[in-house]
């Protein structure tokens, strides 16, 4: 089965040509990893409701709203204000649990992700 994601840290990743909408349950529950070359990482959290949340290794913590538009999936309102960013769309991205991809965060760092299962 096939889990449709997206995230803060998933700005370069490519688009799956599919439908987001049909797909994009089967995210939640589980557990987006973004990991940086220097070690750091950070945890992402999607719900049905449409908030999202994040934690990041030295403990910062953020939350926004998610909304799929088109084939992207977009935070809007991210709070606290992170580096001056309050809105960051991304590709969604079509992966099963386990597997990983490289992408490029909001500024630009590389970073590998992983979808974890559970939380």
């Amino acid at each position: 089965m096939r889990k449709m994601i997206g995230a803060l840290a998933l700005a370069a990743a490519v688009a799956a040509p599919v439908s987001a909408s049909a797909h994009i349950e089967e995210v939640f529950g589980n557990t987006v990893l973004s990991r940086y070359p220097d070690g750091g990482w950070v945890k992402h959290w999607f719900e049905r409701d449409g908030t999202y949340s994040a934690e990041f290794s030295d403990g910062r913590r953020l939350a926004a709203r998610w909304r799929v538009e088109g084939e992207r999936i977009c935070l809007n309102g991210i709070r606290p204000a992170f580096m001056m960013i309050s809105r960051f769309c991304s590709p969604i991205i079509e992966a099963n649990v386990g597997e990983t991809w490289v992408s490029r965060d909001p500024l630009g760092r590389r970073v590998t992700n992983v979808l974890q299962r559970g939380r």
